[in-house]
């Protein structure tokens, strides 16, 4: 039986994202409520703008349900803007700004967009199905990336050239994980298929 992933659908890619999971073999649902939240084996955080999508938890009454979900040990992975808010500590955030936690990182926000501009690379990603050979094709819109990682964090990818190179811009830790690029855009299943994959291992 196929793993429900719920894909938090208050702002962002959140199509590209059911679809994304759906043609990795996921059962893909959006949410928008606790109750839906509830339901899921695993949450996908998409691309959007951080500080709207804080500002959009606490109306939703979901940002407390869902930082005590991946607390307590709901595998969730995150795009761009859901890197910013799977991280445990944020540079560059606006006044008051929160995130759910869940990585023991620290992310700058909007580095990529205002410091780099927006761009694409390819990279190769740990854990990701030859892409030593075939590399990812990673988009890069007003992205994050991570500042430094805790002892517990596994890096899963660095720009490899470029005023960027050697940023960090894919982690792991436990059932975690957050990218700072699109992959739901491309048309590369690779990082859903292993996102999927960490959710069904769990179950």
């Amino acid at each position: 039986m196929a793993s429900t992933i719920g894909v938090l659908a208050l702002q962002g890619d959140v199509r590209e994202h059911v679809a994304a999971l759906e043609a990795s073999g996921a059962h893909a649902v959006p949410v928008r409520r606790p109750r839906e939240l509830a339901a899921v084996d695993g949450i996908v955080i998409p691309g959007g703008e951080s500080t709207t999508m804080d500002k959009l938890l606490h109306v939703f009454e979901l940002f407390e349900p869902l930082r005590d979900a991946i607390a307590g040990g709901l595998p969730a992975y995150g795009s761009c803007a859901g890197m910013i808010l799977l991280a445990n500590r944020l540079e560059g955030g606006v006044v008051g700004q929160q995130t759910l936690g869940g990585l023991d990182v620290t992310v700058r926000r909007n580095a990529f967009g205002r410091q780099v501009d927006s761009f694409e690379t390819d990279l190769v990603v740990e854990g990701v199905p030859d892409s030593a050979t075939d590399p990812v094709h990673a988009v890069f819109i007003r992205a994050p990336w991570v500042e430094e990682t805790g002892p517990g964090t596994q890096v899963l990818a660095t720009v490899g050239s470029g005023p960027a190179a050697g940023r960090i811009v894919a982690v792991r830790e436990r059932d975690v994980v957050a990218t700072s690029f699109h992959p739901e855009i491309t048309g590369d299943l690779r990082l859903h298929r292993m996102f999927v994959q960490i959710v069904t291992d769990r179950g």
